[in-house]
């Protein structure tokens, strides 16, 4: 193109003149591709594109240079005080910025200058105009360089609708501008069409990356840090207004109501599907910020937000509408989307679309379309209020009507508790001060809510845990918006509610992962690390592709995908979908994962870091050593290195310290774990990270200062986390060697019996009820005989050795002839019970002690299990 514009150039045209018989030829070469050559899609568009880009800094060049003649060039002021170009940027809108253009489309042009001043003024100092006359002048220019009708026709149909107060705001406006207006007036449907926004010209400004000073406006405008679904409203909304439009534009001509763009099953809803999906999770979601539609279904379909078959076929239906519709505008050279009505017209679309005949090309077109309409009338063609789904929800509108008197119409439909509770809002300031759509909103969950208790559906507790859940997040609409658009999320909230308090909490805590009850794939996976990572790494990539990856970003990353795999374990968990140790399995594997993340990310960042990765280990103890976390467990972790480096020691102690801060500081999002390092050598009076060698000195009783017979104990449950291949193998050497070094078994068992008599003493038990973790009898009787008997027999044993967990531990035993036959199966599944009983008491944050009675049969195997291994009564404090 810029080889053809020269030649029309040096014939004498001017450049005006010479853009609009460049465009004509463009148009006639596309022709000959799309029609006779079959040339892909994406190929025909992206030339159109790079037309309006090629016209456009073309034009740019031309205005500013007469415009710097008469008034000087526009001026600002830098940080130093030097006075420097101010700079105007011609954005594409929709299809221009996606890179997207038909081939007789017009453009949605807006225009942005970065600073207010005033221009330098002529050779002899005089007609200096402020910037904002100066950029108002060059955007007339432009226009009359493309945009304007001449005896070569225009180059391009430019359209300025789109820009801040539409066509009664200023032709450019200044950056800061800009901005006020979005965060005072911006409507929710321009952050649809600042999606696609791209700088287009200059195209300096493009190369040199000067204009992506405007990424810092858009993307939050765009992009909400929260999940945005009370968009729903606001695209049903707009799209009612195109179809009505549409309507009328076709009501004295039926033939106008067969639009491949806008009418129903047309290209406008493919992108209203794209685009809502991006918008509701791309705040949180930076990998599905893209522009092209195409790119961001195969994006949306990787994470996991609709299925591939989805994808490909509203991919299929894009490409032969878009190509459809450039078949209509070859015709006329018209920007036009609606289907011909000729016999012949026809015949050459079916013929260029490789059809056999127009029968065959209507089928195919009407079958493209029904599928579209069907997605979009299951994404956002419900009920245009959002529909209760139950059998009393009535038509609340607004009506005048007061917040409390919706209220109050609906509380004699309620169970009494639950009518109580609700009754308490209509004097509740922050209810009383919502806006209509959202308290119609919340009258119809209300409504929904007390028509599923009817219907037995969810439990009256579970009602009332969740006006606890709503009430501190009235103020954040999009989650009323959430549950009132996805019945099915709202059915499951109140079913895991009403299983037990923590997760209630856990909501309160992190109103956010409420979303990932709208997956379909919640129940039916399990916690996968190479995908969470995955993830994390690319939502950091689209971070870094814009400049967002700061440090607060990178927390807040961290903190919302560990909360919401937590989350989704929480769910199968209370579903019965998980047994309690594939909880604790998936826990652990999550924050494996976590502390891989960190420690990669982190290296990232560290200033003082000399090589690319770094030498050394984390080595995890206790629950996260024997994979065996909670909700809410502790990491008891140790770092080690290995690295011959001179300050080798100060690096990895900054390292460390920056990893743990990341780890525990609280953010807006919350905190990820607590960390407990007391394991390290010499505890919490030793350095917080060691040399490798210290730590296998330490370990293994050699020189001054070594490891306590409890601190072998631990070693039991210790489990390489992460760190190099080689570092790996040295530790799980060092562990085989503490744990099988020659003991003498009565000094263990001593020392042991001993040790849980300072546990029982730090936990006493009152009263007659029994502790499923601390009575005699309990969790940690067992935990303690494993350890006994793994480090008086692995040495003779090396089945003990692997760290499998205490359950498998003690059938070794058993098989091993170290235990009774059948008291390491009676101790196994004792120990399973009074996991079981623990983990749902701290789920229901009740009191982990029960009748005795209860668990009689339990705490006795473990009783004979003790009294077996370790040969004496176990000591009372």
């Amino acid at each position: 193109m810029r080889v053809c514009l020269g030649r029309l150039l040096d014939t004498g045209l001017p450049t005006p003149a010479a853009l609009r018989v460049l465009r004509q030829l463009v148009l006639e070469r596309l022709v000959v591709l799309d029609g006779e050559q079959a040339a892909p899609l994406a190929v025909v568009t992206r030339a159109v594109t790079e037309l309006a880009e090629l016209a456009l800094d073309e034009a740019c060049r031309l205005a500013f240079a007469d415009l710097d003649g008469i008034h000087g060039a526009p001026q600002c002021h830098n940080g130093k005080g030097e006075a420097q170009r101010a700079q105007l940027w011609v954005i594409g809108m929709g299809k221009l910025g996606a890179r997207e253009l038909n081939v007789s489309s017009d453009i949605d042009l807006i225009y942005v200058y970065d600073h207010d001043g005033e221009t330098a003024g002529n050779a002899q100092g005089r007609q200096r105009i402020s910037n904002h006359e100066y950029f108002g002048k060059a955007v007339k220019h432009i226009y009359n360089t493309v945009g304007e009708t001449t005896e070569h026709g225009n180059v391009f149909r430019v359209d300025l609708a789109l820009r801040p107060n539409g066509n009664s705001g200023p032709s450019a406006v200044s950056l800061g501008a800009l901005e006020e207006y979005f965060l005072v007036q911006g409507r929710e449907w321009e952050r649809f069409a600042w999606l696609k926004s791209r700088v287009i010209a200059p195209a300096a400004c493009v190369q040199d990356r000067s204009a992506s000073a405007l990424r810092g406006t858009v993307l939050p405008f765009v992009f909400r840090r929260y999940l945005d679904y009370g968009v729903f409203e606001a695209l049903r909304t707009l799209h009612r207004q195109i179809r009505d439009h549409a309507s009328k534009r076709a009501a004295g001509n039926p033939g106008r109501s067969n639009d491949v763009k806008l009418s129903r099953g047309g290209i406008r809803e493919i992108e209203f599907i794209v685009q809502l999906l991006q918008v509701v999770r791309g705040g949180q979601f930076p990998e599905l910020r893209t522009r092209p539609t195409l790119d961001a279904l195969q994006r949306l379909c990787k994470a996991g937000l609709m299925p591939q078959a989805t994808a490909t076929a509203l991919a299929q239906a894009y490409e032969f509408l878009r190509r459809v519709e450039h078949r209509i505008q070859y015709l006329d050279d018209q920007q036009t989307h609606v289907m011909p009505t000729r016999d012949d017209d026809l015949a050459w679309l079916a013929a260029t679309l490789d059809y056999p005949d127009v029968c065959a090309f209507l089928h195919a077109l009407d079958a493209h379309r029904e599928l579209v309409a069907q997605e979009f009338d299951t994404l956002l063609g419900g009920p245009t209020n959002g529909g209760c789904n139950g059998k009393r929800c009535q038509k609340n509108g607004a009506n005048g009507r007061s917040t409390t008197d919706d209220l109050q119409s609906v509380l004699e439909q309620l169970p009494a508790a639950f009518a109580a509770r609700v009754g308490q809002w209509c004097e509740h300031p922050r209810v009383l001060a919502l806006r209509e759509d959202t308290r119609v909103r919340l009258v119809r969950l209300v409504q929904r809510t007390g028509a599923w208790l009817d219907e037995g559906r969810v439990s009256e507790e579970a009602a009332l845990r969740m006006t606890e859940w709503i009430e501190p997040l009235l103020r954040r609409e999009s989650y009323l918006a959430l549950l009132q658009e996805r019945p099915s999320v709202h059915e499951r909230l109140l079913r895991l509610l009403g299983a037990a308090k923590w997760p209630a909490r856990y909501l309160i805590k992190h109103p956010g992962v409420i979303d990932e009850l709208a997956s379909q794939q919640l129940l039916t996976e399990r916690f996968d690390a190479a995908q969470f990572e995955a993830e994390l790494e690319a939502r950091r990539a689209a971070l870094c592709s814009t400049g967002e990856d700061d440090e607060e970003a990178l927390l807040n990353l961290l903190r919302r995908a560990h909360h919401a795999e937590v989350f989704r374990t929480l769910a199968r968990d209370v579903e019965k979908v998980l047994t309690v140790e594939q909880v604790a399995d998936d826990l652990s594997a999550l924050a494996d994962s976590v502390l891989r993340i960190t420690a990669r990310w982190c290296w990232g960042r560290l200033k003082s870091r000399h090589r690319d990765e770094p030498s050394f280990a984390i080595i995890g103890y206790g629950k996260l050593g024997g994979k065996e976390l909670g909700y809410g467990s502790d990491l008891d972790i140790v770092f080690v290195y290995e690295d011959e480096h001179e300050n080798a020691s100060e690096i990895y102690a900054a390292f460390v310290r920056k990893m743990i801060n990341w780890l525990t500081v609280k953010t807006s999002e919350g905190d990820l774990f607590e960390i407990d390092t007391a394991l390290r050598p010499n505890g919490n009076s030793g350095l917080l990270v060691t040399s490798f060698t210290a730590y296998t000195n330490y370990q293994q009783q050699r020189g001054s200062n070594t490891a306590w017979t409890w601190e072998h104990q631990a070693m039991t449950r210790a489990r390489f986390v992460l760190g190099g291949i080689a570092l790996a193998g040295r530790f799980d050497a060092v562990r085989e060697t503490v744990i099988t070094a020659q003991r003498d078994a009565a000094s263990l068992a001593a020392e042991i019996v001993a040790m849980r008599g300072k546990v029982r003493a730090a936990h006493p038990v009152r009263g007659a009820r029994f502790d499923v973790k601390h009575s005699p009898g309990g969790m940690v009787d067992v935990e303690f005989v494993v350890q006994y008997l793994v480090l008086l027999h692995s040495r003779a044993h090396p089945e003990l050795r692997a760290n499998t967990g205490n359950i498998n531990l003690l059938r070794r035993a058993e098989n091993a002839g170290l235990l009774e036959p059948g008291m390491g199966e009676s101790a196994a599944r004792a120990y399973r019970e009074l996991r079981q009983i623990q983990h749902r008491a701290r789920l229901d944050e009740a009191p982990t002690q029960v009748d005795a009675e209860q668990v009689a049969e339990a705490s006795a195997a473990v009783l004979a299990l003790w009294q077996h291994v370790l040969g004496r009564v176990i000591p009372t404090p």
